[in-house]
């Protein structure tokens, strides 16, 4: 017997012991979440890179510019000559300046250009001595209540900028309780009983909430980005749900084949509890090794999925058997008429029928389905990866409003100034430091640049330029790599260190340093998942078509977001504005889209190699595996596709990237790839599909799903 089957079977005799364990486990958790959780949102670090270098020089040597600002804009129609807008602004001025951590205000009387030439709108900069999510939570409440005081009609005040970015990120809240919700409707579908559905949502918040805790106390000690929660609850219920919706069909279907509550639990933990462990371990792998890629915020970001998708499969084989031996036969109770669910399905069933019409046609199967994924990611060849700005913002948002009104005044530029940092040892690294605005000022896409201004030692002085085109332009990209080509050349063989930054600056780092990991982060991730595969299934052509279909279903994922959030289809509807890709979301989605399509894929073919374990015949194999699977793998894709999709109701450009993305992907592997064309290329590939050669055999090791088969068992 099974460790996991003994257990199951230990937790169905004796449940209260295992949930009072449970309980006391979570309500330690939520005391040390009260004790030590610390907030989301952390400094954006990048090592090793040209913009992360000019950071750290900046902090040593002009620590009141390495702390990020806001801009506060304010439009008076009456213009800003007039005496009362001008009281009114100066009094807004003197606000503040009295604003907690705030260590710089520029009037806009006393600042070159502040006002627009219409004389109708005025841009105010408040510096802050620490980055935006270093500052207190009260202190960017103080700005933003003073905003709303202040802006009144004929005096409409708004605020934007990174401090004011960053507080404007959302709560996790709606979307969860949209996702639970809808889940909670199909699981009713699937089952038909308010028991049975019951089950996978309890031990699936469950593990969530114990998730949130643990990932809450990390956050005191690292810098977790603001979505962090959002999406760890997004990963969280989705396999959280799934996992507990496998152990409980396989649970219903021995108890409605004969078996006793008890050998029901310890066969569904040996089978289904197995699959549920070797998915979950994938998808912590594909996960954990998103630290190959060399950038903290995404390293901490896939650690702490990583972690929620841990517990998920935790809760699913160690207290879940516990709440399944309390229910015991009476897990169809409460049905919901007309909802009856089979809890076997037979040779009668959709599934069955739908794997025998593959047989009949398999290769016209396989060339559609595999044409209909290769259209979907055509996008992707003309993806552009960078970072959307506060112009992507919904217009609810004050930052999106402030964003408008200095386009409107001073051009889309300056939404996005490039910062160039020049660290000098002497006079002749000065002259060169002073010399950069006339040579950069002449360059092509730059609407103005500001004199050299110097530290009080003169060790480093720093120059800002307002390119012509948006942040998130591709225009402004091409600048940024032309303007550290032209820093470069005009203070060789002095002692000055020119460096460009800022955001945009950050962002190409970002997509450099990404590019350059990518390659080997996939290889890595494919690699292990097709040897875990081998090792699991004995087989050399199951793992590898597996990969196969895996980086298709994810390419196809990729060109539906290309198609929504970069070229605007369906934009309206969806609340996106047009703009390049998230610079890290490739690289994230493909750790957690292949990690999640190894579910199905696993359970799938688990099944199949059952049933050929039993009979030696691969094609009623496939059409039987298919049979006992459709309706659990449609169910739990699903309710992925629809927690997923919950997400894409949020604010946040990144969160909607996911949910979008997310849900594409599963939606497409559990329909085009696992329903139709994994059955289509096993039939194809017949017997060969369970090939493993001897000596291959020796080498790898036995992840072996299933209890070892009596000599002969096979054929009988």
């Amino acid at each position: 017997m099974s460790p996991l089957a003994a257990w199951a079977r230990f937790a169905a005799r004796r449940p209260w012991r295992v949930l009072a364990v449970a309980l006391a486990v979570l309500v330690g958790l939520g005391a040390l979440y009260v004790l030590f959780g610390g907030r989301y949102g952390g400094s954006f670090s990048l090592p090793g890179t040209e913009s992360q270098r000019l950071f750290d020089l900046l902090e040593e040597h002009f620590p009141g510019t390495a702390g990020d600002s806001a801009t506060v804009v304010v439009r008076a129609p009456a213009g800003f000559d007039d005496p009362e807008v001008r009281t009114r602004a100066e009094e807004l001025v003197a606000d503040l300046k009295d604003l907690p951590e705030v260590i710089g205000v520029s009037s806009p009387y006393e600042q070159p250009g502040a006002i627009s030439r219409d004389g109708s709108i005025a841009r105010i900069s408040v510096q802050y001595g620490k980055e935006s999510f270093g500052l207190e939570e009260t202190s960017v409440d103080a700005l933003l209540d003073l905003r709303e005081r202040r802006s009144s009609p004929g005096f409409q005040v708004e605020a934007g900028g990174q401090v004011v970015s960053a507080a404007e990120q959302e709560a996790p809240g709606s979307s969860e309780l949209i996702g639970v919700g809808a889940a909670v409707v199909i699981l009713l579908i699937a089952f038909g009983s308010i028991v049975a559905m019951a089950l996978p949502i309890t031990t699936a918040l469950l593990a969530l909430t114990s998730g949130f805790f643990l990932v809450g106390v990390g956050a005191s000690f690292v810098d977790l980005p603001s979505f962090t929660p959002q999406f760890a609850s997004m990963i969280g219920i989705g396999v959280g749900i799934d996992y507990s919706l496998l152990v409980v069909t396989r649970f219903r279907e021995g108890v409605a084949l004969g078996s006793s509550v008890v050998d029901a639990i310890g066969q569904a933990a040996a089978t289904a509890g197995r699959s549920v462990v070797f998915a979950g371990f994938t998808v912590v792998i594909a996960l954990l090794g998103l630290w190959a890629v060399g950038i903290p915020f995404i390293s901490y970001v896939g650690s702490a999925a990583a972690l929620v998708v841990a517990l998920a499969v935790t809760v699913a084989i160690l207290v879940l058997p516990a709440i399944v031996g309390l229910v015991g036969g009476h897990i169809d109770r409460w049905r919901i008429p007309g909802l009856a669910a089979p809890a076997h399905e037979s040779e009668t069933g959709f599934g069955y029928r739908l794997g025998r019409l593959i047989q009949r046609a398999p290769l016209l199967f396989f060339a559609l389905s595999l044409a209909a994924l290769v259209v979907l990611a055509w996008p992707v060849l003309s993806i552009r990866l960078g970072s959307s700005d506060d112009g992507s913002n919904p217009k609810s948002f004050t930052s999106r409003r402030a964003y408008d009104l200095l386009s409107e005044a001073f051009g889309p530029g300056l939404n996005g100034p490039i910062l160039i940092g020049v660290r000098t040892d002497d006079v002749v690294g000065d002259a060169a430091a002073m010399r950069l605005p006339l040579i950069v000022g002449q360059t092509e896409g730059v609407v103005s640049v500001t004199p050299a201004r110097f530290n009080e030692a003169r060790t480093m002085a720093t120059i800002i330029v307002i390119p012509e085109t948006a942040p998130q332009a591709e225009e402004t990209d091409a600048l940024v790599n032309r303007l550290r080509r032209i820093v470069s050349l005009a203070t060789e063989g002095t002692s000055a260190e020119a460096l460009v930054g800022g955001s945009t600056a950050l962002f190409i780092d970002v997509d450099s340093k990404i590019a350059s990991r990518m390659p080997l982060f996939f290889a890595a991730v494919i690699g292990l998942s097709f040897v875990l595969l081998m090792a699991t299934f004995r087989s050399v052509l199951v793992p590898l078509k597996a990969a196969i279909m895996n980086v298709l279903s994810i390419g196809a994922s990729y060109g539906v977001i290309v198609a929504v959030f970069q070229w605007g289809w369906l934009g309206e509807y969806l609340g996106v504005e047009r703009g390049p890709i998230e610079s890290f979301l490739p690289m994230m989605l493909f750790a957690v889209l292949f990690g999640l399509s190894m579910d199905y894929e696993v359970f799938l073919v688990s099944r199949i190699q059952e049933e050929y374990l039993k009979s030696r015949d691969n094609s009623e194999a496939v059409a039987r595996g298919l049979s006992v699977t459709t309706r659990v793998i449609s169910a739990a894709a699903a309710i992925m596709v629809a927690v997923f999709l919950s997400f894409a109701v949020s604010d946040q450009r990144v969160i909607k990237e996911f949910g979008i993305g997310l849900a594409a992907a599963i939606f497409l592997d559990a329909t085009l790839v696992r329903l139709i064309l994994v059955p289509s290329i096993m039939q194809l590939m017949g017997n060969a599909n369970w090939w493993f050669p001897q000596w291959l055999d020796r080498l790898v090791p036995r992840f072996g799903l299933h209890e070892p088969q009596p000599e002969g068992a096979a054929g009988s």
